[in-house]
């Protein structure tokens, strides 16, 4: 099912429902995915309640729900403000949502958004196409703003043990305010846990993430992304495919595309797919994961 409702003080939106999962898009601003869960039940996305229904002005706002940014993050590029209607067409069971191209940038921001009608799960093609008169180099990152009260899992490459292992499979990308003793980390030998918590202090990691996946737990319910992983492209953020991102109010967890120099007119995609599962409990250990996520994942 699809329609135009009006949503948080936003008089134009487009809901996609298949019966069991929803989604609703802004189109007043954006483009957002503003909010996602199931039919009727709590919105899974986190959203700043001052800032829902505001549109226009020169002020970047986090809005909260899900959108799509190029990196490597750098100030003002990567803040423009996505306060500007956006133009929409569904058919076919996709949504196709268009910004108007940055004027700071020349890079336009472009989402397909396919629900599936049977299952809870939701593909989102992302396009950045450069519309500036010189070669760009970006690549497409994907942000989810989370809902409070969490736990983000984070896979670790697969492990083996120290005979004829030589080399290293991964890196740790930390930030400056990064705290690895913090207790909401929880690192386990499969697994890196992050709980989401108020009246705590900003964290952060990124890393190569060979299966291509992140997840979150919240209230019972399970919400995973999918995305690919490149083997041997050049990632930002020495080499992340995946980061969680986390502060007092927050947790993303955000998805990238490799490093790609764009010409005028050329555009890169990245592709995420979301599964929604009800009935799962906070993971602690490496052995929740096993036991309560995997299977999820087929």
């Amino acid at each position: 099912m699809f329609k135009t409702v009006a949503y948080g003080g936003w008089q134009t939106c487009y809901q996609l429902s298949n019966g069991t999962v929803e989604l609703i898009v802004t189109g007043d601003v954006g483009p957002r995915i503003i909010h996602f869960g199931f039919v009727g039940g709590e919105n899974e996305f986190f959203t700043f309640e001052n800032q829902l229904g505001l549109t226009g002005g020169d002020t970047w706002r986090l809005y909260g729900g899900h959108r799509l940014w190029h990196a490597p993050e750098a100030h003002p590029r990567t803040y423009v403000p996505d306060n500007q209607p956006i133009t929409a067409h569904y058919a076919d069971g996709v949504l196709h949502v268009v910004q108007q191209t940055e004027p700071l940038t020349g890079i336009q921001k472009q989402l397909w958004i396919a629900l599936d009608p049977h299952q809870p799960k939701v593909t989102i093609t992302h396009r950045l196409t450069n519309y500036h008169a010189w070669d760009v180099q970006l690549a497409p990152w994907a942000l989810t703003v989370m809902a409070q009260g969490g736990t983000a899992v984070i896979p670790l490459p697969p492990r083996a043990p120290h005979d004829g292992n030589l080399l290293p499979k991964s890196s740790l990308a930390l930030w400056a305010y990064t705290d690895l003793s913090d207790s909401r980390w929880t690192f386990g030998k499969q697994y890196i846990l992050l709980r989401q918590q108020a009246d705590s202090e900003p964290q952060k990691v990124g890393m190569w993430v060979p299966d291509g996946w992140l997840a979150y737990v919240r209230n019972g319910h399970l919400f995973i992304k999918t995305f690919d992983a490149q083997s041997g492209k050049l990632y930002p953020d020495m080499g992340s495919n995946a980061e969680i991102y986390t502060d007092h109010a927050i947790l993303e967890l955000e998805s990238l595309a490799p490093l790609t120099v764009l010409s005028p007119g050329e555009y890169v995609e990245h592709v995420e797919t979301w599964m929604l599962y009800d009935g799962v409990n906070m993971p602690q250990t490496d052995e929740d994961v096993i036991r309560q996520i995997l299977p999820y994942l087929g």
